[in-house]
């Protein structure tokens, strides 16, 4: 067969390996030709290839980000979007797709299945929100990540006697909050799960002050205060409906400095969670669900997403982890509570 292989939405450490290893085993052992689509969906749609074969995929493994490149387009909002990947798949001589992304990405291949396209996907995402499997690659990176720079930062407030609020991404699910700051002995954890308190994370933060500790609270971008305003960055939207988040941590800093007295200040780790090489874990992962990715597609097996439950990787229908998200359940975020201002 003739495969395409793209990668959508953010760029995320372990693509590479994924990539590497659905061409790896694809070619040396079922004996497949490969395609790369450059950018995202913007690739099928506008015929943005490049060569995938054993050379290009040579030495990708520790590399963050993607070789074939990323972009968030959605086809289901062009104008004979759909009709337009179709043709160029036929043209192409192109038999199936490996689409390796997030909700967004995988919602679009998901779509695309039911339109006769045989594609299979594979769960990319640092936030851990994609149903149907335990973690998405990308996720280990992010939180070791964060967790350093909290390591890094207890420090510097212990010094200054100051609140730091750290702002994580997590637009709706609070995975990498929640770990990195249970990792990095945050004193409060603030979800987009659970609307938060102000005046009680105050109190979190004073009770810190009085063990003559300074406070870190850890935050996700898509956390929101009791009232249920959401702090936005602006009102934008992109392609797939989704505001551009950023600024909880400013103001919330704002509002501890207020109403405690003690100098609050925000770290806003932002795109530095996505960056850089994967850990050992991610490319574990990462090379498992592409190896998995490429025996699908040789079975056939179309509309499926390969997929962590526990141990084992395993094939789920790409409706059931596209359906809704993976959010962090009440009882995971009532274990970390313990540790609030202590």
């Amino acid at each position: 067969m003739r495969i395409g292989v793209l990668t959508g939405g953010g760029d995320c450490p372990g693509l590479n390996a994924v990539i590497r290893a659905v061409v790896r085993k694809g070619v040396s052992t079922y004996g497949h030709d490969f395609v790369g689509f450059r950018d995202g969906w913007r690739g099928p749609l506008e015929g943005l290839t490049m060569p995938l074969g054993i050379p290009e995929v040579r030495g990708i493994l520790p590399r963050g980000g993607t070789i074939l490149g990323s972009s968030r387009t959605n086809p289901f909002k062009i104008e004979n979007g759909v009709e337009q990947i179709k043709s160029n798949l036929g043209a192409m001589g192109v038999d199936a797709l490996v689409a390796i992304g997030g909700e967004d990405t995988l919602g679009v291949a998901t779509k695309l299945f039911d339109l006769g396209v045989q594609v299979v996907g594979v769960p990319k995402t640092i936030d851990n929100d994609l149903n149907a499997t335990d973690y998405t690659f990308g996720f280990d990176t992010a939180v070791n990540i964060a967790m350093e720079a909290i390591d890094r930062l207890h420090t510097t407030a212990e010094s200054h006697h100051r609140t730091l609020v750290v702002e994580v991404m997590g637009r709706h699910a609070g995975w990498i909050a929640l770990h990195a700051g249970l990792a990095g002995g945050a004193n409060v954890i603030l979800l987009p799960e659970r609307n938060f308190d102000v005046e009680q994370v105050a109190g979190y933060v004073e009770k810190r002050f009085q063990h003559q500790y300074a406070p870190i609270v850890v935050v996700a971008e898509g956390a929101q205060p009791l009232d249920g305003q959401m702090v936005l960055h602006n009102q934008e939207l992109d392609s797939f409906g989704h505001v551009r988040l950023g600024g909880i941590g400013q103001w919330l800093a704002e509002q501890l400095e207020a109403k405690t007295g003690k100098e609050a200040r925000t770290v806003v780790l932002g795109h530095i969670q996505r960056g850089g090489t994967p850990t050992a874990f991610d490319r574990v992962l990462a090379t498992r669900l592409g190896l998995h990715a490429i025996d699908a597609v040789n079975d056939g097996d179309w509309g499926k997403m390969v997929a962590l439950q526990g141990t084992d990787v395993v094939r789920v229908p790409l409706v059931e982890a596209t359906r809704e998200l993976k959010t962090v359940p009440l009882e995971r975020y009532t274990e970390a509570e313990v540790f609030f201002g202590s």
